[in-house]
């Protein structure tokens, strides 16, 4: 089912033919270095360099019989250049390998991430800004609260994407490191000067210090940091779901032509890719938590978590990818209607500028207990009996001796609300 969330790109770094001409760079590497050290004769080198290759479908043929993915390789490859082979791989453990590939490999995968993030963040800053003063209704616990603006709620999840960035990043440091030291690190059987080349060649920094193995907390920050990406991912998906409610209806996935929303019921339009980036956040999330647990490993090294990252490794970042090139279409299309939204402003008939008078009236000099009393009793009535909060308002007798009609009418414009949003977008760094 992974296939077919794969784009090309990211799918190309999970291939084995991309893992097979990694651990290649890194043999041969190692065998310059060995070179320089005297060990591998200058001449062998130059025919490893020559005729060292491999060939996919027989490297798994061959770990068919035997039973370990580096030893086939390094058969297969032999098999192309001949007895000086044996030079190839020395005094190395095949983790040497598979560890430093990996960083290979998920740093390829970050550096996609990462652009994969930075077109998102394009695309939510032109949207902010495109909507920097279109009012809508603010909610908490889902019920209306007060005006913000369809802007800010971009400007929100922009600011958001940007730590998502430096994350990705940061994760991306911390695992962009190899190694090159042996079956228990010990260097026993290799000069430190062979990994400080490989990893030069590679882009990767060498591990201050490992076993048999790189550390896993570096794995688990990696994947950790994509599950909060995805998680954000899954927060704006979830918003844009709730807005696509047909009593809501201020946003719309778009609805493309010749698309069928329901086997059932013609009429339905459901955000289908919001949905989806929501339910793969979960299994991004698991991963992590299946990370986590790769930590813990036996004395210098098991192998428990071996089989878990040849799953989660390629799929979080593959599932990862497709999200975020989904979600960033979503926000390209997205359909905005402000009139629904106005429409909503008004739905509650005043109720959202309950603070705007409970403030005025104690600037006024009401006692705040008092002020809130009458406020809170004048929008029971709303709720009650659907009354227009305003004329309540001004009605009341107490409110009168404080505040004129022209007072009250200015705390019922919504426009009240724009007042600090340029300053907020300053902040995000929206100018």
């Amino acid at each position: 089912m992974i296939a077919r969330y794969t784009r090309p790109e990211m799918g190309k770094i999970w291939e084995d033919e991309n893992r097979f001409r990694i651990w290649l760079d890194i043999e041969l590497y190692a065998c310059e270095a060995q070179s320089k050290l005297g060990l591998v004769p200058s001449d062998a080198l130059d025919v490893i360099r020559s005729k060292a290759k491999f060939d996919v479908a027989r490297v798994l043929e061959i770990e068919e019989e035997v039973k370990h993915d580096v030893i086939a390789f390094l058969t297969n490859v032999g098999e192309y250049v001949g007895p000086e082979s044996r030079f190839i791989h020395l005094g190395m453990t095949s983790s040497d390998v598979l560890d430093t590939s990996l960083a290979v490999q998920l740093k390829q995968s970050a550096e996609l991430l990462l652009k994969d993030l930075e077109n998102l963040k394009s695309v939510l800053a032109r949207r902010a800004k495109e909507f920097k003063n279109t009012l809508m209704i603010g909610r908490t616990h889902g019920v209306h609260a007060e005006p913000t603006t369809f802007g800010l709620k971009l400007a929100l999840w922009y600011a958001e994407t940007l730590r998502n960035i430096e994350r990705l990043e940061v994760a991306k440091k911390s695992i962009s490191v190899g190694k090159i030291s042996g079956a228990v690190g010990t260097y026993q059987h290799l000069d430190p000067s062979v990994e400080r080349h490989v990893c030069k060649k590679l882009g990767l920094e060498p591990d201050s210090i490992s076993t048999q193995v790189v550390q896993r907390d570096r794995h688990a920050e990696f994947v950790n940091a994509l599950a909060v990406c995805a998680s954000s991912l899954e927060k704006f998906a979830t918003e844009i779901r709730h807005l696509q409610k047909t009593e809501v209806l201020e946003v719309e996935e778009q609805f493309t032509k010749g698309q069928k929303g329901s086997s059932a019921m013609p009429h339905k339009r459901n955000p289908i890719i919001c949905e989806r980036v929501a339910g793969l956040a979960r299994v991004i999330r698991g991963n992590a938590i299946a990370g986590m647990e790769n930590i813990s490993l036996w004395h210098e090294r098991d192998i428990t978590h071996s089989s878990v990252e040849r799953v989660i490794m390629p799929d979080s970042c593959i599932l990862l990818d497709y999200m975020i090139a989904q979600f960033t279409k979503v926000m390209e299309n997205l359909a905005v209607y402000p009139e629904h939204m106005q429409r909503n402003l008004d739905a509650t008939r005043g109720l959202i500028f309950s603070q705007e008078v409970l403030l005025a009236l104690t600037k006024k000099g009401m006692k705040r207990e008092d002020a809130y009393r009458l406020v809170q009793e004048k929008a029971m009535k709303v709720w009650q009996n659907g009354q227009d909060f305003k004329n309540l308002i001004k009605s009341a007798e107490e409110v009168k001796k404080v505040l004129s009609d022209s007072e009250i009418e200015e705390l019922f414009d919504a426009k009240r609300s724009l007042k600090q949003v340029n300053y907020i977008f300053e902040k995000v760094g929206l100018n």
